[in-house]
Protein backbone atom coordinates (compact mmCIF):
# COMPACT_ATOMS: atom_id res chain seq x y z
CA UNK A 1 0.00 0.00 0.00
CA UNK A 2 0.93 3.65 -0.31
CA UNK A 3 2.23 5.53 2.71
CA UNK A 4 -0.95 7.01 4.18
CA UNK A 5 -1.24 10.78 4.53
CA UNK A 6 -3.17 11.90 7.63
CA UNK A 7 -5.19 15.09 8.12
CA UNK A 8 -4.66 14.67 11.87
CA UNK A 9 -1.67 13.76 14.02
CA UNK A 10 -1.54 9.94 14.10
CA UNK A 11 -1.56 8.41 17.56
CA UNK A 12 0.97 5.84 18.72
CA UNK A 13 -0.07 2.22 19.13
CA UNK A 14 0.29 2.61 22.90
CA UNK A 15 -2.30 5.39 22.97
CA UNK A 16 -4.61 3.55 20.58
CA UNK A 17 -4.34 0.25 22.45
CA UNK A 18 -5.12 1.92 25.76
CA UNK A 19 -8.03 3.94 24.39
CA UNK A 20 -9.56 0.93 22.63
CA UNK A 21 -8.61 -1.46 25.46
CA UNK A 22 -6.73 -3.72 23.05
CA UNK A 23 -3.73 -4.23 25.33
CA UNK A 24 -3.29 -3.84 29.09
CA UNK A 25 0.36 -2.81 29.47
CA UNK A 26 0.23 -2.21 33.23
CA UNK A 27 -1.23 -5.59 34.12
CA UNK A 28 1.18 -7.35 31.75
CA UNK A 29 4.02 -5.77 33.75
CA UNK A 30 2.35 -6.87 36.98
CA UNK A 31 2.22 -10.44 35.70
CA UNK A 32 5.66 -10.83 34.12
CA UNK A 33 7.71 -7.63 34.34
CA UNK A 34 8.69 -5.38 31.45
CA UNK A 35 8.67 -6.59 27.87
CA UNK A 36 5.43 -8.59 27.92
CA UNK A 37 1.97 -7.97 26.45
CA UNK A 38 -1.53 -8.74 27.76
CA UNK A 39 -3.97 -8.64 24.85
CA UNK A 40 -7.56 -8.00 25.94
CA UNK A 41 -11.00 -8.21 24.31
CA UNK A 42 -10.76 -6.89 20.73
CA UNK A 43 -6.97 -6.87 20.97
CA UNK A 44 -6.89 -10.61 21.71
CA UNK A 45 -9.38 -11.25 18.92
CA UNK A 46 -7.37 -9.14 16.47
CA UNK A 47 -4.17 -11.03 17.31
CA UNK A 48 -5.94 -14.35 16.79
CA UNK A 49 -7.49 -13.11 13.52
CA UNK A 50 -4.07 -12.08 12.19
CA UNK A 51 -2.60 -15.49 13.01
CA UNK A 52 -5.46 -17.36 11.32
CA UNK A 53 -5.36 -15.06 8.30
CA UNK A 54 -1.63 -15.64 7.80
CA UNK A 55 -1.84 -19.40 8.26
CA UNK A 56 -4.73 -19.70 5.80
CA UNK A 57 -2.94 -17.53 3.25
CA UNK A 58 0.26 -19.56 3.36
CA UNK A 59 -1.38 -22.99 3.46
CA UNK A 60 -4.35 -22.51 1.14
CA UNK A 61 -2.85 -20.09 -1.40
CA UNK A 62 0.92 -20.49 -1.15
CA UNK A 63 1.08 -24.27 -0.74
CA UNK A 64 2.85 -24.61 2.61
CA UNK A 65 2.19 -27.54 4.94
CA UNK A 66 1.20 -26.37 8.41
CA UNK A 67 2.92 -27.88 11.44
CA UNK A 68 2.55 -27.11 15.14
CA UNK A 69 5.90 -27.81 16.82
CA UNK A 70 6.97 -28.02 20.48
CA UNK A 71 7.79 -24.68 22.13
CA UNK A 72 10.66 -26.30 24.06
CA UNK A 73 13.61 -27.84 22.21
CA UNK A 74 16.98 -29.37 23.07
CA UNK A 75 20.22 -27.42 22.55
CA UNK A 76 21.03 -29.57 19.50
CA UNK A 77 18.18 -27.85 17.65
CA UNK A 78 19.60 -24.41 18.44
CA UNK A 79 23.03 -25.61 17.32
CA UNK A 80 21.55 -27.02 14.11
CA UNK A 81 20.21 -23.66 12.92
CA UNK A 82 23.26 -21.72 14.12
CA UNK A 83 21.75 -20.01 17.16
CA UNK A 84 24.07 -21.89 19.54
CA UNK A 85 26.73 -21.40 20.72
CA UNK A 86 27.10 -17.85 19.32
CA UNK A 87 23.88 -16.45 20.81
CA UNK A 88 23.51 -18.61 23.93
CA UNK A 89 23.01 -15.54 26.14
CA UNK A 90 19.81 -14.53 24.33
CA UNK A 91 17.51 -17.45 25.16
CA UNK A 92 15.49 -18.83 28.06
CA UNK A 93 16.80 -22.12 29.49
CA UNK A 94 14.24 -24.34 31.23
CA UNK A 95 14.71 -26.35 34.42
CA UNK A 96 12.60 -29.32 35.55
CA UNK A 97 11.23 -28.52 38.98
CA UNK A 98 13.96 -27.86 41.54
CA UNK A 99 16.63 -30.02 39.91
CA UNK A 100 19.45 -27.71 38.69
CA UNK A 101 21.03 -30.63 36.84
CA UNK A 102 18.23 -30.37 34.26
CA UNK A 103 18.89 -26.68 33.49
CA UNK A 104 19.59 -26.29 29.78
CA UNK A 105 18.23 -29.64 28.65
CA UNK A 106 15.42 -27.69 27.03
CA UNK A 107 15.11 -24.10 25.83
CA UNK A 108 12.09 -21.94 24.97
CA UNK A 109 12.19 -21.38 21.22
CA UNK A 110 13.28 -17.93 19.96
CA UNK A 111 11.50 -18.61 16.64
CA UNK A 112 9.60 -21.47 14.99
CA UNK A 113 12.60 -21.83 12.69
CA UNK A 114 14.39 -23.62 15.54
CA UNK A 115 12.11 -26.69 15.74
CA UNK A 116 10.71 -26.68 12.19
CA UNK A 117 14.05 -26.48 10.35
CA UNK A 118 15.22 -29.43 12.47
CA UNK A 119 12.26 -31.70 11.66
CA UNK A 120 14.33 -33.76 9.21
CA UNK A 121 17.70 -33.52 10.98
CA UNK A 122 19.88 -36.64 10.63
CA UNK A 123 17.66 -37.92 7.80
CA UNK A 124 18.34 -38.72 4.15
CA UNK A 125 15.41 -37.50 2.06
CA UNK A 126 14.59 -38.56 -1.48
CA UNK A 127 15.19 -35.95 -4.17
CA UNK A 128 11.55 -36.30 -5.23
CA UNK A 129 10.45 -35.04 -1.79
CA UNK A 130 11.97 -31.62 -2.41
CA UNK A 131 11.04 -28.86 -2.06
CA UNK A 132 9.49 -29.19 1.39
CA UNK A 133 7.50 -26.11 2.44
CA UNK A 134 6.43 -25.72 6.06
CA UNK A 135 4.66 -22.96 7.96
CA UNK A 136 4.04 -22.75 11.68
CA UNK A 137 2.55 -20.40 14.21
CA UNK A 138 4.35 -20.23 17.57
CA UNK A 139 5.01 -17.76 20.33
CA UNK A 140 8.68 -16.72 20.35
CA UNK A 141 10.77 -16.03 23.44
CA UNK A 142 13.80 -13.72 23.52
CA UNK A 143 15.92 -12.89 26.56
CA UNK A 144 17.24 -9.43 27.45
CA UNK A 145 20.26 -9.64 25.13
CA UNK A 146 18.01 -10.62 22.25
CA UNK A 147 15.43 -7.88 22.81
CA UNK A 148 17.42 -4.64 22.87
CA UNK A 149 15.35 -1.69 24.06
CA UNK A 150 12.83 -4.00 25.68
CA UNK A 151 12.28 -1.53 28.52
CA UNK A 152 10.64 0.88 26.08
CA UNK A 153 6.90 0.99 26.66
CA UNK A 154 4.86 -0.65 23.93
CA UNK A 155 4.98 -3.72 21.70
CA UNK A 156 7.99 -3.15 19.46
CA UNK A 157 10.66 -4.79 21.67
CA UNK A 158 9.24 -7.58 23.81
CA UNK A 159 10.36 -10.88 25.35
CA UNK A 160 7.39 -12.87 24.00
CA UNK A 161 5.63 -12.36 20.69
CA UNK A 162 3.62 -14.37 18.16
CA UNK A 163 4.99 -15.18 14.73
CA UNK A 164 4.06 -17.20 11.66
CA UNK A 165 7.23 -18.73 10.22
CA UNK A 166 7.97 -20.13 6.76
CA UNK A 167 10.60 -22.83 6.13
CA UNK A 168 11.78 -24.32 2.84
CA UNK A 169 14.09 -27.31 2.31
CA UNK A 170 15.18 -27.22 -1.33
CA UNK A 171 17.74 -28.48 -3.83
CA UNK A 172 20.81 -26.18 -3.97
CA UNK A 173 20.16 -25.13 -7.56
CA UNK A 174 16.65 -23.97 -6.59
CA UNK A 175 17.62 -22.07 -3.43
CA UNK A 176 17.63 -18.50 -4.66
CA UNK A 177 14.54 -18.85 -6.85
CA UNK A 178 12.70 -20.33 -3.85
CA UNK A 179 13.89 -17.42 -1.71
CA UNK A 180 12.25 -15.00 -4.15
CA UNK A 181 9.01 -17.01 -3.85
CA UNK A 182 9.19 -16.89 -0.06
CA UNK A 183 9.76 -13.13 -0.15
CA UNK A 184 6.69 -12.71 -2.36
CA UNK A 185 4.66 -14.88 0.05
CA UNK A 186 5.63 -12.68 3.01
CA UNK A 187 4.98 -9.50 1.02
CA UNK A 188 1.49 -10.75 0.17
CA UNK A 189 0.54 -10.58 3.85
CA UNK A 190 1.36 -6.88 4.00
CA UNK A 191 -0.26 -6.16 0.64
CA UNK A 192 -3.57 -7.74 1.66
CA UNK A 193 -3.51 -5.80 4.93
CA UNK A 194 -3.01 -2.55 3.02
CA UNK A 195 0.24 -1.69 4.79
CA UNK A 196 3.04 0.37 3.28
CA UNK A 197 6.40 -1.41 3.39
CA UNK A 198 9.85 -1.56 1.85
CA UNK A 199 12.19 -4.44 0.96
CA UNK A 200 15.81 -4.16 2.12
CA UNK A 201 18.59 -6.42 0.80
CA UNK A 202 21.05 -6.72 3.68
CA UNK A 203 24.72 -6.01 3.11
CA UNK A 204 27.24 -8.68 4.11
CA UNK A 205 28.07 -6.97 7.40
CA UNK A 206 24.42 -7.07 8.52
CA UNK A 207 23.75 -10.72 7.63
CA UNK A 208 22.83 -13.18 10.36
CA UNK A 209 25.37 -15.79 11.40
CA UNK A 210 23.77 -18.57 9.32
CA UNK A 211 22.57 -16.58 6.30
CA UNK A 212 24.09 -16.28 2.82
CA UNK A 213 21.50 -13.73 1.64
CA UNK A 214 18.71 -11.97 3.53
CA UNK A 215 15.86 -9.65 2.61
CA UNK A 216 14.18 -7.64 5.37
CA UNK A 217 10.59 -6.49 5.07
CA UNK A 218 10.03 -3.24 6.95
CA UNK A 219 6.51 -1.94 7.45
CA UNK A 220 5.69 1.74 7.97
CA UNK A 221 4.23 2.64 11.37
CA UNK A 222 2.91 6.23 11.16
CA UNK A 223 2.51 6.61 14.92
CA UNK A 224 6.19 5.81 15.34
CA UNK A 225 7.22 7.78 12.26
CA UNK A 226 9.52 4.92 11.31
CA UNK A 227 9.77 1.54 9.59
CA UNK A 228 9.59 -1.66 11.66
CA UNK A 229 11.14 -4.95 10.59
CA UNK A 230 8.41 -7.60 10.41
CA UNK A 231 10.19 -10.27 8.39
CA UNK A 232 13.63 -11.49 7.46
CA UNK A 233 13.72 -13.90 4.52
CA UNK A 234 17.03 -15.78 4.46
CA UNK A 235 18.77 -18.40 2.36
CA UNK A 236 21.20 -20.26 4.63
CA UNK A 237 22.40 -22.46 1.75
CA UNK A 238 23.85 -25.69 3.26
CA UNK A 239 25.14 -24.11 6.49
CA UNK A 240 22.28 -25.47 8.60
CA UNK A 241 21.82 -28.79 6.78
CA UNK A 242 25.49 -29.63 7.40
CA UNK A 243 25.20 -28.78 11.10
CA UNK A 244 22.13 -31.00 11.50
CA UNK A 245 23.39 -33.73 9.13
CA UNK A 246 20.39 -33.40 6.82
CA UNK A 247 20.90 -34.83 3.32
CA UNK A 248 18.96 -35.94 0.28
CA UNK A 249 19.74 -38.68 -2.22
CA UNK A 250 19.85 -37.63 -5.86
CA UNK A 251 18.47 -39.71 -8.70
CA UNK A 252 22.08 -40.71 -9.43
CA UNK A 253 22.42 -42.05 -5.88
CA UNK A 254 24.62 -39.26 -4.46
CA UNK A 255 23.96 -37.79 -1.02
CA UNK A 256 23.86 -33.98 -1.00
CA UNK A 257 23.05 -31.31 1.58
CA UNK A 258 19.90 -29.35 0.71
CA UNK A 259 19.60 -25.60 1.15
CA UNK A 260 17.42 -24.30 4.00
CA UNK A 261 15.42 -21.09 3.80
CA UNK A 262 13.49 -19.33 6.54
CA UNK A 263 11.30 -16.26 6.70
CA UNK A 264 8.70 -14.64 8.91
CA UNK A 265 5.27 -14.58 7.41
CA UNK A 266 5.08 -12.32 9.55
CA UNK A 267 5.96 -11.21 13.11
CA UNK A 268 2.67 -10.40 14.80
CA UNK A 269 3.43 -7.80 17.45
CA UNK A 270 4.96 -5.33 14.99
CA UNK A 271 2.39 -6.14 12.32
CA UNK A 272 -0.30 -5.44 14.94
CA UNK A 273 1.39 -2.10 15.71
CA UNK A 274 1.58 -1.08 12.04
CA UNK A 275 -2.01 -2.15 11.42
CA UNK A 276 -3.62 -0.15 14.24
CA UNK A 277 -1.44 2.90 13.56
CA UNK A 278 -2.09 2.84 9.79
CA UNK A 279 -5.82 2.13 9.97
CA UNK A 280 -6.63 4.58 12.79
CA UNK A 281 -9.30 7.20 12.21
CA UNK A 282 -9.71 10.74 13.56
CA UNK A 283 -12.38 9.56 16.03
CA UNK A 284 -9.95 7.04 17.57
CA UNK A 285 -11.42 3.98 15.88
CA UNK A 286 -9.46 1.48 13.76
CA UNK A 287 -10.79 0.28 10.40
CA UNK A 288 -10.21 -3.41 9.68
CA UNK A 289 -8.85 -4.32 6.21
CA UNK A 290 -11.31 -6.36 4.08
CA UNK A 291 -9.00 -9.40 4.03
CA UNK A 292 -9.11 -9.57 7.83
CA UNK A 293 -12.81 -8.91 8.35
CA UNK A 294 -13.96 -12.56 7.89
CA UNK A 295 -11.57 -13.59 10.68
CA UNK A 296 -12.36 -10.77 13.12
CA UNK A 297 -16.09 -10.70 12.25
CA UNK A 298 -15.96 -6.90 12.39
CA UNK A 299 -15.28 -3.97 10.06
CA UNK A 300 -14.11 -1.51 12.70
CA UNK A 301 -12.96 -1.36 16.31
CA UNK A 302 -14.43 1.69 18.04
CA UNK A 303 -13.91 3.28 21.47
Amino acid sequence: GEKRQFDFKPRSHVELCEKLKLVDFERATKLSGSGFVLYTHWGARLERALIQFMLDLHTLEHGYTEVSPPFLVGPHCLEGVGQFPKFADQYYAAQEGLDPATLGRLYLIPTAETPVANIHREEILAEAQLPLNYCAYTPCFRGEAGAAGVGTRGMIRVHQFDKVELIKIVKPEDGYAEQEKMLANAERVLQLLGLHYRVVLLCTGDLGFASARTYDLEVWAPGQGSYLEVSSVSNCEDFQSRRMNLRYKTAAGDNRHPHLLNGSGTALARCFVALVETMQQADGSVVIPPALQPYLKAERISP
